[in-house]
């Protein structure tokens, strides 16, 4: 049997905290340059719609399910002929999700609302329940959204079913403003961090069999932490984005990428879709 083999891009971005509108503009030219060199599926971060530092702000990019930014990945996805996703704040009743949206050239609309939220998203979102595996024209698709890709239980629900995954990440470090002290007693935990980030794809890919598509911010921030719960005494928390926008293939191999420290841009690779031996 002949293998399919797709062209995929994964997009590098550099948001603004609660500004929807702005960070649309600023990912359509990183689009239309995927779709200009030919590629059929394109994956966008996790909050692709606005970063989510512990501020306020981000409040402003929690949105209904009919939204500019759903708008633009099913305009996108109608008007080029491509398969498209990513991930950004939904209300639902009097719940929140981190909702991804993948979304297909005849406009259908898959969901997958994050299992778990990570340190401070937990102020922003709760939990989600369903499994990430979507049916489409290119065959089984999961989605996989940021530390979903270093959860065993992941891999399990998607194991055997899918051909392909879509993951969009906000992973960011330690923070570098807390003093030498801080930075050298944080030391281990930054490089394990760091590590975990660059190679959960590849590992994601290993465990499945199938190929990985990862989209990544990039860039520093500034937020606020918590010390204590029900204190509402803040620490300023300067950190960054790790890990890398990369494409990997079903035996793990890095078909193309590009770290967060090198700053937005785009990736792309053919993939052949389907599953081998995990």
């Amino acid at each position: 049997m002949t293998e399919q083999r797709v062209k995929v891009a994964a997009v590098q971005f550099e948001g603004v905290p609660g500004r929807v509108a702005d960070n649309l503009e600023r990912l359509r030219p990183w689009v239309a340059r995927a779709v200009q060199e030919g590629a059929e599926v394109i994956a966008l971060p996790e909050f692709f719609a606005s970063p989510l530092p512990f501020k306020q702000v981000v409040h402003d990019s929690v949105m209904r399910a009919d939204n500019p930014a759903v708008a633009f990945l099913r305009d996108t996805a109608r008007r080029h002929g491509v398969t498209i996703g990513g991930s950004m704040l939904i209300v639902e009743g009097d719940s929140i999700y981190n909702r991804y949206h993948l979304v297909e050239p005849d406009g259908r609309i898959h969901l997958h609302d994050k299992d778990l939220p990570t340190m401070w998203e937990g102020a922003f979102y709760g939990p989600g329940a369903d499994d990430g595996v979507f049916d489409t024209a290119l065959g089984g698709v999961g989605t996989a959204v940021c530390w979903e890709l270093i959860r065993t239980g992941t891999a399990q629900r998607m194991l055997g079913r899918v051909g392909l995954v879509m993951s969009g990440t906000h992973w960011w470090t330690v923070p570098d403003n807390w003093g030498g002290l801080t930075a050298r007693a944080l030391a281990r935990l930054a490089a394990q961090n760091r590590r975990m980030s660059d190679q959960a794809p590849s590992q994601f890919a290993l465990h499945l069999g199938v190929p990985v598509v990862q989209a990544s911010h990039c860039g520093q921030f500034d937020t606020d932490f918590m010390l204590v719960p029900g204190w509402r005494k803040t620490l300023p928390y300067r950190t960054e984005f790790v890990g890398a926008t990369q494409i990997v293939d079903a035996g793990g191999q890095v078909l193309a990428r590009r770290d967060t420290r090198e700053g937005p841009g785009l990736v792309m690779a053919s993939v052949a879709l389907g599953q081998r031996a995990p």
